[in-house]
């Protein structure tokens, strides 16, 4: 679990200078010693931060530490604490980790160097020192061209690659930041910006970023994308300020800790969490909880009334249970029912909250709907991550799962079946509430990206349909179980 932990009292003998506060800047540490808990030389722990005189407040230093605190084992698994399966306790933080040339400095840590003047720089601005640089919570290296291009972020062909080199890996804190104040959230609700900024933080640290798809980019690609269909023309004129905080905050938390296997990874290596929500919607009730775990920690709704609070709370769990490849068929079953009967009426509370539910499905599977570019990006990075789980379950023994097998599947066989089964149909179900230029792109592009898919391999029909049928069963499985308590839809 990743903390942050900020402690500004330490009083000084003297002021600081207002020359030397002008100039802004810190003394950094680093280190994986056995000072920070790990005395065992078998053990790895990390500890980062600084000290900082970035303040307007001249007697005193800010001190400021964020890492990880918990001790991991070099090899990648921790001792076995639950249940009996010897795979259980895979270290998820280092399970896609490759394994570096001795001496070298991992980039994780360098660009946390590099971060960390931004951290500074955002943090005195936010506290309402002058700038006369209109972005400020961004880089001052970076921020023309990050600045043009959230003057776009609308655009259905934005390049979060892009946009996360721009921002230095911090690309979801940055488009989330700027998308609340674009909506003018943080005044409406009264957000305190520190915890704000302090929140997503957080949220970025606490996305594995090893992961070659389930990462902090792909959640800044979703909230990106959520964006997109908020400003639909129905979405827009029918939300509320309420409905639009709950679909970017979904969108950004939705895999939060993500650990880089599926949920039948989880259940039958006994892992705890399946243990913890009966092996139903295993992930996506952990990405929720993680959620509220964060909010709680920041205090970010403090000053809301509890019963407001704990109303985010549950909704936002609602939309982030949406997720769940396996109810798949559920949602798009009632959506469709809706748009037959042309009964969807979103001046109810319940039928908005059904449609930012669809919204943040499509989101979240929207890189079949993007540029060839950008898709094919994705679409290596999200197989990449399966075959890597196949290897995993192969050298252990264990069955692979389904679209894990790098030996029976390729990226084009998976991608064709997931476009087939899984993207058409939901896309398709979209157009038809939302019939408007920018549905039809992402159509237009779906068949265009399929279709390069399918000239790839001319001669692996069989290998194609295989993961068709696959992907197919995966997500016609029904679920097992009832949802656990305050999962149900509005």
């Amino acid at each position: 679990m990743e903390l942050c932990y900020q402690l500004p009292v330490l009083p000084l003998d003297r002021p600081v200078p207002k020359h030397v506060l002008s100039r802004r800047g810190a003394i950094s540490f680093s280190s994986s010693s056995s000072l920070f808990g790990a005395p065992d030389p078998r053990q790895l722990s990390q500890r980062r931060g600084a000290i900082s005189y970035d303040s307007s407040d001249q007697t005193a230093l800010y001190i400021r530490m964020l890492g990880d605190v918990r001790v991991r084992s070099q090899v990648g698994f921790e001792p076995e604490r639950r249940g009996s399966h010897p795979y259980l306790g895979v270290d998820f933080r280092t399970l896609h980790s490759r394994a570096e040339s001795a001496g070298s400095i991992p980039a994780r840590r360098i660009r946390r160097l590099f971060s960390f003047q931004r951290h500074l720089l955002s943090s005195r601005l936010l506290r309402g020192a002058p700038h006369l640089n209109p972005l400020h919570i961004l880089d001052e290296d970076y921020c023309g061209q990050a600045k043009c291009m959230l003057e776009k972020v609308g655009c259905w062909s934005f390049d979060i690659f892009l946009f996360d080199r721009l921002t230095n890996g911090n690309s979801l804190v940055f488009l989330t930041f700027h998308l609340l104040n674009q909506y003018g959230l943080i005044e409406l609700f009264q957000l305190d910006m520190v915890k704000l900024r302090q929140f997503l933080v957080l949220v970025q640290e606490d996305y594995h970023n090893q992961n070659p798809y389930h990462n902090a980019v792909h959640a800044a690609d979703v909230t990106q994308a959520m964006h997109c269909y908020l400003r639909e023309p129905k979405l827009a004129q029918s939300l509320t300020s309420f409905d639009i905080l709950l679909g970017l905050l979904a969108a950004a938390t939705h895999d939060l800790d993500h650990p880089g296997v599926n949920q039948p990874f989880l259940i039958k290596t006994n892992h705890y969490l399946a243990a913890l929500y009966r092996n139903t919607s295993v992930l996506e009730n952990h990405h929720w909880r993680s959620a509220v775990g964060l909010l709680r920690e920041t205090d970010l709704f403090s000053h809301l009334p509890a019963e407001d609070s704990l109303s985010i709370e549950r909704q936002l769990g609602s939309l982030i249970l949406a997720t769940d490849i396996s109810r798949q068929n559920d949602y798009l079953s009632r959506f469709r029912r809706h748009l037959d009967e042309n009964d969807l009426c979103l001046g109810h509370s319940s039928h908005r909250h059904f449609t930012l539910q669809m919204a943040l499905k499509c989101a979240d599977i929207c890189n079949p709907c993007r540029p060839w570019e950008l898709s094919k990006k994705w679409s290596e990075k999200v197989t990449e991550e399966f075959f890597h789980q196949g290897d995993i379950e192969k050298k252990h023994k264990l069955e692979i799962s389904p679209l894990c097998d790098r030996e029976a599947n390729t990226i084009s066989s998976v991608q064709i079946g997931f476009m087939t089964y899984v993207v058409e149909p939901l896309f398709a179900e979209w157009a038809r509430f939302s019939d408007t230029r920018l549905s039809q792109t992402m159509l237009g592009h779906l068949g265009l990206n399929k279709a390069s898919w399918s000239a790839t391999e001319p001669e692996a029909s069989g290998s194609s349909e295989e993961g068709e049928s696959e992907l197919a069963r995966a997500t016609e499985e029904p679920s097992s179980r009832a949802l656990s308590q305050g999962s149900h839809e509005s």
